[in-house]
């Protein structure tokens, strides 16, 4: 790879052959003589070789000189072609962009932003990955989505976080199943009797679950695990038994009475929905289109 200072000396070296003179090239380009001379100079004892002949009237390009300029030349022109390009995406609004989310949250949360995006910049490439919450957020840190709709992370300190719902947790079944258990079991107790219905372990409304249950001195004794929350809706929705779900993305059944929310004494703590973009990634211009209306 070319360093920086290498580069520098090539566009100099350029600046030199194509002004005719160090005295020119030191001024079209906002540097000292000495410093060009230095550079020429820091050259050709590399190369093993003159690059210019001096006289009075300037400089001349050996024949070496000769084949690296032309090499130079074009590069150079393939560099400047290339950022040509990118300003042109840029300034047209081409370009792709990668964004990731859970199920539920793709499907309550960012469609909406997916369509607004999609009609004002039409020429953007778009990718979705649609997995698990843990997924998604290795997804983010492995920089292979380049923006993640997730719950608020336990630890933020690799991304940047920016709000857009806060969401509640909730345990819901429907009225029959909760209303035979009563029925049929004596001295009944909730944690002890219903089945509970959880995401996997990994996923991070789990997480956040199983910190309010040792705050609370709660310990579920018939626990199912399922491994995404549309999964655990149905669930809910077939009597299989109480679900811990975001009551946001029940509010229809909720509504209907399909399913009730099951009261729990001290309330669930809610949380921050937002995108995420790793702090270790700079910020294309495409993504600054998309977070521009939410941050």
């Amino acid at each position: 790879m070319i360093s920086e200072s290498n580069l520098n000396r090539y566009r100099l070296f350029c600046a030199v052959a194509e002004a005719g003179s160090i005295s020119a090239a030191a001024e079209l380009n906002f540097i000292s003589q000495p410093a060009i001379s230095k550079s020429i100079n820091k050259m050709e004892d590399t190369l093993g070789t003159v690059l210019f002949f001096r006289n009075h009237n300037g400089v001349t390009l050996t024949e070496e000189g000769k084949i690296l300029y032309e090499d130079l030349k074009e590069a150079f022109e393939i560099i400047k072609s290339g950022e040509d390009k990118i300003r042109r995406i840029n300034e047209m609004g081409i370009g792709h962009l990668r964004l990731g989310a859970s199920g539920v949250l793709c499907k309550n949360i960012l469609l909406p932003y997916i369509k607004k995006f999609i009609r004002e910049n039409p020429n953007v490439r778009l990718m979705v990955e649609v997995k698990s919450s843990a997924q998604i957020m290795r997804m983010l840190y492995d920089n292979e989505i380049d923006i993640a709709l997730m719950i608020r992370p336990l630890n933020a300190a690799e991304a940047a976080f920016y709000p857009t719902n806060e969401i509640r947790d909730c345990f819901v079944c429907t009225p029959d199943y909760i209303g035979n258990i009563r029925k049929n079991v004596a001295n009944f107790n909730f944690w002890r009797d219903c089945t509970i219905m959880l995401l996997d372990s990994a996923n991070v409304s789990r997480i956040h679950i199983e910190k309010y249950f040792r705050e609370n001195l709660i310990a579920p004794e018939q626990v199912l695990e399922v491994n995404t929350m549309d999964m655990l809706i149905e669930f809910a929705k077939i009597g299989l038994g109480v679900a811990c779900v975001i009551e946001d993305f029940v509010e229809n059944e909720l509504r209907d009475g399909s399913l009730v929310k099951i009261p729990i004494g001290v309330p669930i703590p809610s949380r921050s929905v937002g995108f995420a973009v790793s702090k270790n990634v700079k910020q294309t211009a495409v993504m600054k289109k998309f977070l521009k209306d939410i941050i």
